[in-house]
Formats: structure tokens, C-alpha cells, sequence
């Protein structure tokens, strides 16, 4: 037996059952890759989040390019105000007149679970009348949370991108100088606590509200840990019932991070930029019959449906019916635009664009749409 089968492999008709398993194990493998996402990529587990830092300072070791203090008094203040910590009085009334030193808002973001002596980003930013940080020093400046509470320290030299580049004679700035980074620029002096878990009780808050997403992953969980592990609060907030023990909690969030879960589709959007006349839209996106006269242009969607039956009766086929949209499309010039289409809104815009109608005729006509309850889509415009 074991030997008519290999033979059967390698025989063309053989041949041609192992092309046609491999193609149906990739199919249902890209379905399933289309079609699931993990967990950690649709949710976030409540309580697990950063903290904005803020912080005033200065920078120093500018090359003549800091604030003007005559104009921007706040830095000489603060200039005298850390001067004078260091042990040196300045002359009530001194004028001081340096050109390389700039007042700096700094900001940074203290991650979760973050401990003493851990390194963030921060980011420097001008607010004075300085022309450029480059080649500039923050000094030692406290970073301070809502409360009000010092979290971290922040010191380094700064890296501001970008330069001025000759182009066809005259000087391009491809980058904006008044802002920098320092990588590892802050030194985490006190943590925040982060409690996600009571009582073995771990909430999962969905990126975005959606029923469908928060009852497909509340089954995937109780089929993946037993039944009555997961229930939804609404359609954004998941409650699930984790172990009690909190060694064994990071373990079992591993878990769920990486259990997928079937996404079902998109809420019809279609999205438009006015100034660009850019479209963008989901494929959930479709049309219904109109018709719409918008100056030199003129749309008529028509819909009919089509029924396919089997040639002769008890033949074992399956009567198919279908709905075929045919979108046609005038202007003044005499071009005419045919699409046969599966009520496409991509093939509407596509016909269109070849018409030359503009991105302000564009956005009119789907406005139009929407307002005639013809776009069955929700229209952004930004």
C-alpha cells in the first residue's frame, strides 16, 4: 500500500494533487493570516501606560546663535537665577548680553514599570528667539510630572538633524534647528506604580470601540484559558480573570498577547484630504444608485440583477443570483466612461480622475453622494 501511494505521488496524476493541496494550504493560510490579529496589536492591558514629563531649562555652548536677552528677559533671569546656586552674585541691574545660551522647554515621557536609574529620551525645544540648538548643552534640569513630583533628571548634549543645502542657488532648510533630542538624556529618579491587576481581575481596553472585535476576542479567550475567563463590559473594555498569583501573571498576559483573534471588517470610511484632493477608503466601502449633475460633469450609477440557472432541469446545479453596477459618466468635452463594477467606489474616483475632474469636483460629488444616502461609507474630510 505504502508503495502504490508513493507511486501515485509521482505519477503527473500525482503531480497535480500535490499542486492542488499546497495552493489550498496556502489559501486557507493567507485567509488566516488576513483575517486574525494577536491581541497586543488590537488591545492594551489597562493601567499599563507612560507619563508625560515636563521640565524648563537651559542650553549653553551655543556658537552665537541663542536668545537675544534683551528680548527674551526670562533667560537672563534664569541664567542668573542658576548662577547664583553655583555660589556666583551677580550685580542687581547687569545687563548681561550672551549669545550663546538659550531658554529650553524639555519634555519626555517616563514608560511604565519604569525604575531608578533607567534612561528616557528627551526632547528640547526652544522658546525663546534662538536661531539654533546645534552644537548646544542642556544643563541639569528637573522633569516633573502632573503632580507636580520630580521623576527624572535630565543633562546631555544635544543632536539637532538637518542643515542648509544649496539647491539650484539658493539655500534650503531641510530640517528645523529651534528643536533636538538627547538619546538617554534623563535618569529616571522615582517610579510610578503600575497596578493592572486586583484580585487576579486584568482589563483589556480595546485601541478602537468595536462590538464585533471585543465578542470574537472574549470567545478566542475562553477557548484558549475555559469558559468564563473572559466577559465584555462594553465594546471597548474586556474583563478577564487572570491567576491570583502575581509570578504567574506575566506569564499568562504572554499568553494573551499573542492569542489571535478573528477581526471582523471595518466600518465603511472614506477619508478626504482637501487640500491634496487625496481619497482613501476601505473596502467595505459601496455605492448605490444615483444620479448627480455637478457642472461640466455628470454620474449615473444604475444597478440591475442578473439570475444564472443551469442549463437543463435535475442537472444538480445551483441557481446563482448577482447584482452587476454600471457607473456612467459624462462631461461637456463629449468623454464618455463606462465602468462595469461590483458597486465600487474606487472604480467611481478611478473614472472620474480620467474624466479630469479636480480634487474640489471630487469632494463635491462624494459629498453629494453621502447626502443622497448613496455612499454607504462614513466621509472624513481633513
Amino acid at each position: 500500500m505504502v508503495s502504490a501511494l508513493i507511486s501515485f505521488l509521482f505519477s503527473p496524476s500525482g503531480r497535480k494533487a500535490r499542486r492542488l493541496a499546497a495552493a489550498a494550504l496556502c489559501g486557507l493560510a493567507l485567509a488566516g493570516a488576513a483575517q486574525a490579529e494577536r491581541v497586543k496589536d488590537l488591545a492594551s492591558i489597562q493601567g499599563v501606560r507612560s507619563n508625560q514629563l515636563i521640565g524648563y531649562g537651559l542650553v549653553v555652548g551655543l556658537d552665537g546663535s541663542g536668545d537675544q536677552v534683551r528680548q527674551t528677559p526670562f533667560t537672563q533671569q534664569s541664567l542668573t537665577n542658576m548662577l547664583s546656586q553655583l555660589g556666583i552674585t551677580i550685580p542687581q541691574g547687569t545687563n548681561m548680553q550672551v549669545k550663546n545660551v538659550a531658554a529650553v522647554m524639555v519634555t519626555a515621557r517616563l514608560p511604565s514599570f519604569a525604575r531608578p536609574g533607567q534612561a528616557v529620551d528627551v526632547v528640547v525645544s526652544s522658546m525663546g528667539n534662538a536661531k539654533s540648538l546645534r552644537g548646544g548643552t542642556l544643563l541639569m534640569t528637573p522633569l516633573k510630572g502632573a503632580n507636580g513630583q520630580v521623576y527624572a533628571l535630565a543633562q546631555g548634549n544635544l543632536l539637532v538633524g538637518g542643515a542648509g543645502a544649496e539647491a539650484g542657488g539658493s539655500s534650503v532648510q531641510v530640517n528645523q534647528l529651534n528643536g533636538g533630542i538627547i538619546p538617554n538624556g534623563a535618569i529616571v529618579e522615582r517610579g510610578v506604580p503600575t497596578v493592572y491587576a486586583q484580585d487576579g481581575i486584568i482589563n483589556l481596553e480595546l485601541n478602537n470601540t468595536d462590538f464585533g472585535t471585543a465578542q470574537n476576542m472574549v470567545a478566542a479567550l475562553n477557548r484558549q484559558f475555559g469558559p468564563q475567563t473572559a466577559q465584555a463590559l462594553d465594546g471597548r473594555v474586556i474583563q478577564v480573570r487572570g491567576p491570583l498569583d502575581p509570578a504567574a501573571q506575566t506569564a499568562f498576559l504572554s499568553q494573551v498577547e499573542n492569542l489571535d483573534v478573528v477581526v471582523p471588517a471595518a466600518r465603511a470610511k472614506v477619508v478626504i484630504n482637501a487640500r491634496t484632493g487625496s481619497v482613501v477608503m476601505n473596502r467595505t466601502v459601496t455605492i448605490d444608485e444615483a444620479a448627480i449633475a455637478y457642472g461640466n460633469l455628470s454620474v449615473v450609477i444604475s444597478r440591475d440583477t442578473q439570475v444564472n440557472q443551469p442549463d437543463t432541469p435535475f442537472a444538480g446545479g445551483q441557481t446563482v443570483v448577482t447584482q452587476n453596477t454600471e457607473i456612467e459618466m459624462r462631461s461637456d468635452t463629449g468623454s464618455l466612461t463606462r465602468v462595469n463594477t461590483s458597486a465600487n467606489l474606487a472604480d467611481v474616483v478611478k473614472a472620474l480622475n480620467a474624466l479630469g475632474a479636480t480634487p474640489q469636483d471630487l469632494l463635491s460629488i462624494l459629498q453629494n453622494l453621502k447626502s443622497a444616502g448613496a455612499l454607504r461609507a462614513d466621509l472624513e474630510i481633513i
